[in-house]
């Protein structure tokens, strides 16, 4: 099986690239993890390959990380429901400052329903590899309405 490449985000530009690759991804509640000893934050999910094409309904399973975490928060989220599954929507960075004394800031995860978890960092640091090949999947997130097909 050959090595998917990485992507990475050292900058909010390398993040909204993650975050397109992201939208629609989905992930277990238990599959998104904060090591504090660490200081990263993972998560596996199953991404939509929206790079595909429009005629293709793939997803892949995928590991994302961001390193350089200080604290993880979330809101509306049932973090004691490992098995709840929720809908990735996009990834945003907000810096703290200008950038150029300090590197830190806040990224968001959003998620469809309300959902977010917030990671305070020192410094914008992540990456996304697909961990398996893709496979079919029954339906496709549907966005004209904000309502998803059958997955």
């Amino acid at each position: 099986m050959t090595t998917a490449p990485i992507l990475a985000a050292q900058d909010a530009e390398d993040l909204e690239v993650l975050s397109a690759r992201l939208q629609d991804a989905v992930a277990k509640v238990g599959d998104l993890k904060y090591l504090p000893k660490k200081r990263r934050f993972v998560a596996v999910v199953n991404r939509f390959q929206w790079e595909n094409g429009a005629r293709t309904n793939l997803r892949v399973r995928s590991g994302l990380h961001f390193d350089g975490v200080l604290s993880v928060k979330s809101k509306n989220i049932k973090m004691g429901a490992p098995g709840a599954v929720l809908s990735l929507l996009a990834i945003r960075f907000t810096p703290v400052g200008d950038g150029s004394e300090n590197p830190g800031g806040k990224v968001e995860l959003t998620f469809s329903g309300g959902g977010a978890m917030q990671l305070e960092v020192e410094c914008l640091d992540a990456a996304l590899a697909d961990l398996a090949g893709p496979w079919a999947a029954r339906g496709r997130p549907n966005h004209a309405d904000n309502e998803f097909e059958d997955e």
